[in-house]
């Protein structure tokens, strides 16, 4: 069976650098062998979680909108993608709400000590990070990381690998780098072979 991908796109640019990258990203991952779906966040319609805590009691989250239909496509994927810029040192607001709804996943894994990845599953799966950042500091993705090493840990799809640009306000246009654009199709390629 082939292995399948979720590719999340944190930027509201389809056409913006993080979008290049992921791109080709998701064309290693499928010379690899790999079906990738690509989900761009600001285009889901999606409410916030409201801590309701509905999902302390059932798998279900309260809300029924956009995000419903992939919490059954996490528990089945076997990799996964996450691309996002850099907004205010952290995650994007739309991507970090979209986390933040994964609040299913967190209750069914630590409070009612039911995860929703079986054992067999949770060894497989592996996650790549990347992310641009307009300046070139040191700690640019320390926030980033944070919030996605705990989203990675409440889905049971640990960080494997990543590719952190810095500087894009001097770069400004990836397409003048091919080899940061080939870099993400080697690590898209490289989570696919993973995975497998």
């Amino acid at each position: 069976m082939t292995s399948n991908i979720i590719a999340l796109l944190g930027s509201p640019l389809s056409g913006g650098n993080t979008a290049k990258l992921l791109d080709k990203a998701i064309c290693g991952a499928e010379d690899s062998g790999c079906t990738v779906t690509k989900v761009i966040v600001p285009n889901l319609t999606f409410s916030p979680c409201e801590e309701i805590n509905n999902c302390l009691i059932e798998e279900n989250c309260f809300f029924d909108d956009d995000i419903t239909p992939l919490y059954r496509q996490f528990k089945t994927m076997d990799g996964l993608i996450i691309a996002t810029p850099i907004m205010t040192m952290g995650v994007p607001g739309a991507l970090k709400s979209f986390m933040d709804r994964f609040q299913v996943f967190y209750n069914a894994k630590y409070v009612r000590k039911n995860p929703l990845v079986s054992k067999e599953k949770k060894k497989k799966r592996k996650t790549l990070l990347i992310s641009i950042s307009g300046l070139n500091l040191p700690d640019n993705f320390v926030g980033l990381k944070m919030t996605v090493d705990a989203f990675c840990d409440i889905i049971d799809c640990r960080q494997a690998d990543e590719l952190l640009i810095r500087d894009m306000d001097t770069k400004k246009n990836l397409d003048l780098f091919p080899d940061l654009l080939s870099l993400a199709y080697e690590k898209g390629h490289n989570l696919g072979l993973m995975i497998q």
